[in-house]
Formats: C-alpha cells, structure tokens, sequence
C-alpha cells in the first residue's frame, strides 16, 4: 500500500516526471492533498511556480527555514532564496543529483 507523503512548506524535493524531470526545487505553496506548487528561483521562478502532482515528487529530508520563514512573513519568498536553498541542499548532499536510489 502507498503511504501517505508528508510535505511540507520550504522542502526540497527531487522533480521524478516532466520537462523538469532530476532537477530540484522547494516547495512554495501546498494547493491541496493531491498538488504543491515548487519553485527553484531559476527556471522556474517564485511568481511562475509550477503546480506538481506529489506522486510525480521525491521529497528530500532538506527543509529550508530561510523560505519557511520568508513565506510566513511576507507570503513570498526571493528567487535568490530559492537557488541558495537548492544549491545548499546539493551542497550538503552530494549523492542527491546522482539518478536512481
């Protein structure tokens, strides 16, 4: 059986189907059960963010408190932020852009 996917505002996540597809983003805005939007401050930028079916992300233990705290206090986060907390991520984890598990 499936379990059920925990995510949460500011996480990284590993984009598995798409245009996108090996590529990292953060979660921006939860939509509903189903869809988050994510954003990398890159190609995909904060104001464009892209609506993802959850089943089509992997979500990574990195949740940036940067973001976190930028959403909650203005609703928006920078761009800069967004890239400093994927390249951080990469940074920390340097297996995580490897393909496969």
């Amino acid at each position: 059986m499936n379990k059920p996917v925990t995510l949460s505002l500011g996480q990284v996540v590993r984009i598995l189907r798409g245009k996108g597809a090996d590529q990292h983003a953060v979660i921006v805005s939860i939509e509903d059960s189903k869809y988050v939007k994510i954003a990398d401050g890159h190609s995909i930028k904060f104001d464009q963010a892209k609506k993802k079916n959850i089943l089509h992300l992997m979500p990574q233990s990195f949740i940036s408190s940067e973001v976190v705290n930028s959403l909650q206090e203005s609703g928006r986060v920078t761009n800069g932020k967004l890239r400093f907390a994927v390249s951080r991520f990469l940074s920390e984890n340097p297996n995580a852009d490897q393909k496969g598990e």
